[in-house]
């Protein structure tokens, strides 16, 4: 099996068990102005997206008004802050130990986002991770100028560690972006996992070189 150095995950529905909320409060700040658009319609178009790039897609997508774009996402990140004080977030079945069971095998662990660092370390904040515990560093929409599928963040977390092969990298992640920035980082392994934003189906679409129901199973790849 090829020799994994680093995984790159991405955090939530990878990772993190936060119940679509980011994308429900996507579905609820867009129609705040006077849209009409679907859960479903927003995880197949937003998913893996930085979150002010998903929203202007959405409005494109429907034929909304592409300059309400950046008061949508005001509404949404105020919105999303309330709902995170009050969310049950939680890990995904097995992942926790996924974690710490690479990282005893001396494996880097970086969690990646299209959120905020804001956002992202609230999330790690509720399930207690720690950097140089559960992971080995996070990597959010803030730290790079291109956002997915551009491999920025992967390149990131590559000169982090000083990796240089990109053959020894897993990109995991529940978007078709998240395998398209794999891909375009040229990672050794792809895994679309099931537990988050998109179907099997979706998924099949980025030709991922494994789709599993959740990233603990990668550990018998691995």
């Amino acid at each position: 099996m090829k020799n994994i150095e680093l995984l790159v995950l991405d955090m939530a529905g990878t990772t993190i068990d936060e119940d679509n909320v980011v994308y429900k409060t996507v579905m609820n700040s867009v129609n705040d102005y006077g849209y009409h658009v679907t859960l479903e319609k927003v995880l197949s178009v937003c998913a893996g997206m930085e979150k002010l790039e998903a929203i202007t897609s959405l409005l494109k997508e429907i034929g909304g008004n592409e300059e309400d774009a950046s008061a949508i996402f005001e509404n949404f990140s105020d919105q999303l802050k309330l709902s995170y004080q009050n969310l049950d977030v939680k890990p995904i079945d097995g992942v926790e130990n996924f974690l710490l069971s690479m990282r005893s095998k001396n494996k880097k662990v970086v969690l990646n986002t299209g959120y905020t660092g804001e956002i992202a370390q609230q999330l790690l904040d509720r399930l207690n991770w720690k950097e140089n515990v559960h992971f080995d560093a996070m990597i959010t929409a803030d730290d790079v100028s291109e956002s997915r599928p551009s491999p920025a963040m992967i390149h990131l977390a590559m000169e982090k560690f000083n990796i240089t092969r990109p053959e020894s990298v897993l990109k995991a992640g529940d978007s078709v972006i998240d395998i398209e920035e794999g891909k375009n980082a040229g990672c050794g392994l792809t895994i679309a996992v099931l537990s988050g934003a998109q179907t099997r189906t979706e998924l099949e679409k980025s030709n991922p070189d494994y789709i599993l129901n959740t990233i603990s199973e990668a550990e018998d790849i691995l």
